[in-house]
């Protein structure tokens, strides 16, 4: 069964859509790719982007999909950079309304600055794949009736 939701950009009903995204030169994707078929078996339309992705290819993606959610995934270090970056580049695409959360190694410490520069949430080593799904739900528009 499918998630959907309403678009806010074209006020018809679709499925809900997340992209998981591998921005950056880190190599190891096996989170993100447990988080995405996480995503998938509860219902969620995910696209993976692949590894190697550079902001704008993630936000060129992000939008050539009209996905709904936008995952960062990141164990190289770079988070600081290239997670605000696509936050950056959907606003000035006029995407502001696609909600963009992250995960990987990230210190503690960035967390608060991640969120204050457009990073709707972080989840760390040991999040849950249960606690990501009901966070994706909570943070995408309100529920419409699927169409029948």
């Amino acid at each position: 069964m499918l998630e959907w939701r309403r678009s806010p950009r074209e006020g018809v009903l679709v499925a809900v859509r997340v992209l998981i995204a591998k921005p950056g030169l880190d190599g190891h994707d096996r989170g993100a790719k447990i988080v995405a078929r996480a995503l998938r078996d509860a219902g969620f339309e995910v696209v993976y982007s692949g590894l190697h992705q550079t902001p704008e290819q993630i936000v060129e993606a992000a939008l050539q999909e009209d996905v709904q959610v936008v995952g960062l995934s990141i164990h190289s270090g770079a988070h600081m950079t290239l997670f605000p970056r696509v936050v950056d580049l959907l606003h000035e695409r006029g995407a502001d309304d696609i909600v963009v959360f992250g995960g990987g190694i990230v210190p503690k410490e960035d967390i608060a600055e991640l969120k204050a520069r457009g990073v709707a949430e972080i989840f760390t080593p040991g999040a849950s794949t249960s606690d990501i799904i009901e966070w994706v739900r909570d943070h995408v528009p309100a529920r419409d009736q699927a169409p029948s």
